[in-house]
């Protein structure tokens, strides 16, 4: 399978919502409309520190995304090399662009994307807790 990295474009926003909410089911949520339209209102803004990448196959079809902080691949499309083709592009961007350090999170049982992660860097070691307050 071919497959280019590129920025996102406002065309690719129907697909990127499928993958989106795919990625916020992954981590055990329901997809919030709210959130799903902020979020890429910000990726489009180009005053945003929020940016976004797709992987594309040749026929055109947007098969993974990252936020520069959420990486998602179709799960019929795993196991290629779209996840690592991802995380190389941006690497390449911290790069050009400077940055300092590059990182995410990914749930501790998540064995799969772990072993793509570690071939780059080994974990960091901290486990993130979150304790959601009930609306007042």
């Amino acid at each position: 399978m071919t497959v280019s990295i590129r920025k996102i474009e406002a065309g690719d926003q129907a697909r990127w919502r499928e993958l989106w909410d795919g990625y916020t089911r992954f981590y055990e949520r329901e997809p919030s409309e709210a959130i799903t339209r902020h979020t890429w209102a910000r990726i489009m803004d180009p005053d945003s520190p929020v940016h976004a990448i797709v992987a594309e196959r040749s026929d055109s079809k947007v098969i993974g995304i990252a936020n520069y902080k959420d990486l998602f691949v179709d799960p019929a499309a795993r196991a290629v090399g779209v996840g690592k083709q991802l995380i190389d592009w941006l690497l390449a961007e911290s790069k050009r662009q400077g940055w300092s350090r590059l990182y995410w999170n990914t749930k501790e049982n998540n064995y799969r994307a772990r072993g793509l992660y570690d071939k780059y860097t080994p974990h960091s070691g901290f486990l993130r807790y979150v304790i959601n307050m009930p609306p007042a």
